[in-house]
């Protein structure tokens, strides 16, 4: 397969798509920086790099050789420009949340069907070391039945953060630390342990004056009944995340790296010391992946060229926001809410307030 045009649309964290894209320059060519600030786009470009700028997104999506357009834009955003695309051909990689309810997802599947492209739902945690590793030790049989797993996302967020004017709002971001923040880590146990069967949740506005919550103390049992504990806060002294899963023969832990969990260095513990042996034998056989937006960005491209299935698909998309949407309804209702979802679900169409 010859390079694939690319088109980034936002040059907020679009440019670091186009770091990751600049990494593959075998394989991707970004054609085009589309944003309303030009000079915010044109600060990401070389002169000589042959990147257009433009603020008009027809005049990307009228291009023939754009065959990818790459969606960094505040959520409330991602479906019609998702299905803009779509509808011109285009393939799309869009940042999450994908969507703002399970309505939008289903929208965004009805067009996918429609017009025989793909979606891919931007979820870069998932490539690096410590996922091929615990890949590998489940695989093997020396992790065995998953126990239980605890999940921290402890950053901190003030006014510096919340000085751009969609952010911290229910109509610009579409919701606070669940939405935005912590979704990555609960993408991460699920990914892995597998999907949620139930969760209860307690969320507040305890940091910021804002509209969505920015704290919160989740409950959710995945398939097989691993209980799973996540909790959230944009409030700590400096951005850490963890992930600690007790496995059967080795308990898991993360380093805290707060944006690249599974590029740190974990520790894989032996229950039975006498195991320990195995499990550094069985860690020095993988091979250095690529991690974060490359390692994502590598993943489309093989299913794109050679239908590897290796990348995120909008059904893991969908997953992420049933979750979220269970997280907000249990939360409301104060009681605990199952999984899957039914399409007349209380919050099926948005868990925005009215």
């Amino acid at each position: 397969m010859n390079r694939l045009g690319v088109a980034i649309i936002g040059a907020g964290i679009g440019a670091q798509h186009l770091a990751a894209y600049r990494q593959l320059a075998d394989k991707f060519k970004p054609a085009w920086i589309c944003d309303l600030d030009l000079a915010r786009a044109g600060a990401l470009i070389e002169p000589d790099e042959g990147i257009e700028l433009t603020a008009d997104f027809g005049e990307v999506l009228a291009d023939p050789d754009v065959d990818i357009v790459d969606i960094c834009l505040p959520p409330h955003l991602h479906l019609p420009m998702t299905l803009k695309a779509l509808e011109a051909g285009k393939d799309v990689i869009c940042e999450k949340p994908i969507a703002c309810s399970l309505a939008e997802v289903d929208q965004m599947q009805e067009a996918i069907t429609r017009t025989g492209r793909r979606v891919f739902p931007v979820f870069q945690y998932r490539y690096g070391r410590a996922m091929a590793q615990l890949a590998h030790l489940m695989d093997t049989g020396l992790a065995g039945r998953a126990y239980t797993a605890t999940l921290e996302t402890h950053w901190s967020r003030g006014a510096d953060y919340y000085a751009v004017p969609w952010r911290g709002t229910w109509k610009g971001e579409q919701g606070g630390a669940i939405l935005g923040h912590a979704i990555h880590a609960h993408d991460l146990i699920t990914q892995l342990l597998g999907p949620a069967m139930s969760v209860s949740a307690e969320l507040s506005t305890r940091v910021n004056p804002i509209e969505t919550e920015d704290c919160a103390a989740i409950v959710m049992t995945l398939k097989g009944g691993v209980p799973v504990t996540s909790s959230v806060t944009l409030g700590a002294a400096d951005d850490r995340s963890r992930i600690r899963i007790m496995f059967e023969g080795l308990t898991a832990q993360s380093a805290d790296e707060p944006y690249a969990p599974m590029t740190g260095a974990w520790t894989y513990a032996a229950r039975a010391p006498q195991d320990q042996a195995l499990i550094d034998k069985a860690l020095a056989e993988i091979p250095e992946p690529r991690p974060g937006f490359a390692g994502f960005l590598d993943a489309v491209h093989s299913d794109l060229a050679t239908g590897s299935a290796s990348a995120v698909t909008i059904e893991d998309a969908r997953h992420s926001i049933e979750l979220v949407t269970a997280i907000y309804q249990a939360a409301r209702s104060g009681q605990r809410q199952s999984l899957p979802l039914p399409r007349n679900a209380p919050l099926y169409a948005g868990w925005q307030p009215n």
